[in-house]
């Protein structure tokens, strides 16, 4: 039995039983398993959101629950443009992926610009729409994997065989990246270059001239941080955060007594100290110190396996679409996964004092508007490629039943 047909036989790709592209099938045959990890990371993201804001919200609002409700609002707006993303063929957005990020660079540029970009604690990362404000770093990360995915299947050879093969694409995101730098955001500037250089190594880029890209990006890295004095100053604190405690190293030293105040099973839930205004941040970078305070070493292990398992589960649609032939999806879910770990891991590390403060938030679980958004979109996406290689599947299995039947059963 091939490989495909055994798959479709054991039930990792279940045979769909409705009609292809109908309604019914679409919502019938999605991954489950994935989908309800999703939603049990954002209901636990808005769980400790209204935790871990409660004193700032009241204090600041008047009402305890204001980020909890406007995250609510914000995951429902989510939720409805990712029912009309999940009925978006994956070829559309292969098709656009130039003009997405064409689009993305164009935001980059005004985001710059007083008057149209607005600016908060010295960075001026949101387009101000009125009634909302935008922050285009989130939409960046997304389009720029759509991007690159489309282009790794139409000049996949030339990745391979040349160096302006790579070199062309990776500038582009560099170029993103450098917008990114002046907003300041150095945290999303390393996510999407360092997405970008993961999936254009196993689209099988000469290791040779990996290597020379990576050192060079390490130089570029190495060199903004001693040549910028805020960043210099968060790099110092990160390395000895409790020698200027009240200053430089006050936030990432309260954020170390709220991941050492956990220990085994936290203090309990919406019983953080930290948190009454000593945390700054709590509600958004910080989060998950406040998680390991009120939840300790048990909950982080939950919210570790639960992206855990979507970062396996964008992984193992790679490989099936790779099987499949169906590269533009691959490259979509490799990106994907790869975005998804990378800001976790980064998030984690610096709120457990292993890296550097950089401002990058913990996907669906951190406060913010076009984080929510953009995240429920790009995991309407990933469920829509689940589905898409799907529908592959039982249609290569009925097509050989077919040539061995005769004709359709």
């Amino acid at each position: 039995m091939s490989t495909l047909t055994s798959r479709v036989a054991t039930g990792r790709m279940p045979v769909p039983t409705h009609q292809e592209g109908s309604t019914a099938s679409v919502v019938r045959f999605s991954d489950h398993a994935l989908l309800i990890a999703i939603i049990a990371l954002a209901l636990f993201g808005a769980a400790m959101i209204g935790s871990a804001s409660i004193a700032v919200a009241e204090k600041d609002y008047g009402t305890p629950f204001f980020f909890l409700s406007r995250q609510l609002f914000f995951l429902a707006i989510g939720c409805a443009l990712g029912v009309l993303t999940y009925r978006v063929p994956l070829s559309v957005w292969e098709k656009y992926g130039p003009h997405l990020i064409i689009a993305s660079l164009i935001c980059l540029v005004l985001v710059l610009i007083p008057g149209i970009g607005k600016e908060v604690n010295g960075s001026r990362r949101w387009i101000d729409l009125g009634l909302f404000t935008i922050q285009v770093s989130e939409t960046v990360k997304l389009f720029a994997i759509v991007y690159l995915a489309g282009y790794l299947v139409r000049r996949g050879y030339l990745v391979q065989t040349t160096f302006g093969g790579f070199f062309r694409p990776l500038m582009l995101i560099c170029t993103a990246g450098a917008l990114l730098l002046l907003e300041p955001d150095f945290g999303a500037a390393v996510v999407i270059v360092t997405t970008s250089v993961i999936m254009i190594l196993v689209a099988g880029v000469r290791f040779v001239q990996f290597l020379g890209i990576v050192s060079v990006l390490g130089v570029v890295g190495t060199a903004l941080i001693w040549t910028s004095p805020y960043r210099l100053e968060r790099f110092i604190s990160f390395l000895k955060p409790f020698e200027d405690a009240y200053d430089s190293g006050f936030q990432l030293s309260q954020s170390l007594i709220a991941v050492g105040s956990g220990g085994l099973t936290g203090v309990g839930f919406g019983n953080s100290v930290q948190k009454l205004h000593y945390l700054p941040e709590a509600h958004t970078d910080f989060l998950f110190a406040i998680l390991c305070e009120e939840l300790g070493l048990v909950g982080v292990v939950g919210l570790v396996l639960l992206y855990g398992f979507i970062v396996w589960r964008c992984f193992w649609l790679a490989r099936i679409a790779d099987e499949q032939g169906n590269r533009f999806a691959g490259f979509l879910a490799l990106g994907i996964g790869s975005w998804i770990g990378l800001q976790s891991f980064i998030n984690m590390g610096v709120n457990l004092g292993l890296l550097p403060t950089n401002g990058i938030t913990l996907p669906l679980m951190s406060y913010g508007g076009s984080s929510a958004v953009v995240f429920a979109i790009t995991f309407s996406l990933l469920l829509r490629i689940e589905w898409e290689l799907r529908q592959n599947s039982y249609l290569a299995l009925h097509s050989r039943e077919s040539e061995v039947t005769g004709g359709p059963r």
